[in-house]
């Protein structure tokens, strides 16, 4: 859910420290990366060499605050928060397990669906833990944010960087664009000096 809806790195997340959490304004400092080198986990700046702070949803914030105040300072927020999460093997480790669990129970649905004459539910997607990243950007999105906030939620180094891989989920907003610009156009009177011309 985390990376989900903040679009962290899998090394960025693993590496978050209670320290980087500000539970009142509800934002993590990104400042280091974990990465695995063979079988090591190395620790090291964020990808960009950039730290950034990302903003988690409220409905994150209890399951945050509770890791907050059950662990010192320098524990990490994931996991045991002692050892850094391994990225999951990708077909037999623990995130393909979730997710072969969620496309059987999906699956069972749209079983249930199509004996019923319902219509079935979409099936779920073979996902991996970097898919989370662009599910973040895509809500980001769609809920309304710009190129700008999105690049830094993902720690983009440019939003060039950031149109270049979404440019396709900011379709929508030039069709906002100009529907904004009609809407100001019309209580300016603009259509009108048009019609008199």
């Amino acid at each position: 859910m985390f990376l989900a809806y903040t679009g962290l790195r899998w090394g960025e997340a693993t590496a978050l420290r209670i320290k980087h959490v500000d539970t009142v304004r509800r934002r993590v400092r990104i400042e280091e990366n974990a990465v695995e080198v063979g079988s090591q986990v190395i620790v090291g700046t964020p990808k960009t060499h950039e730290k950034r702070q990302v903003r988690y949803p409220a409905f994150l914030a209890p399951t945050i605050e509770h890791l907050v105040a059950t662990r010192p300072r320098d524990a990490l927020v994931f996991g045991d928060g002692d050892h850094f999460i391994r990225r999951a093997k990708s077909t037999t480790g623990w995130f393909n397990s979730a997710v072969m669990q969620l496309v059987r129970e999906t699956r069972e649905r749209i079983d249930a669906a199509t004996s019923a004459g319902e219509r079935p539910p979409e099936p779920f997607p073979r996902i991996t833990p970097h898919d989370l990243r662009h599910t973040a950007a895509s809500l980001a999105i769609s809920a309304g944010a710009n190129v700008k906030a999105v690049q830094r939620m993902l720690g983009h180094a440019s939003a060039a960087m950031t149109l270049d891989t979404y440019a396709d989920l900011f379709d929508d907003d030039l069709d906002n664009v100009a529907d904004a610009l009609d809407r100001a156009a019309e209580s300016a009177g603009v259509s009108e000096v048009l019609l008199q011309d």
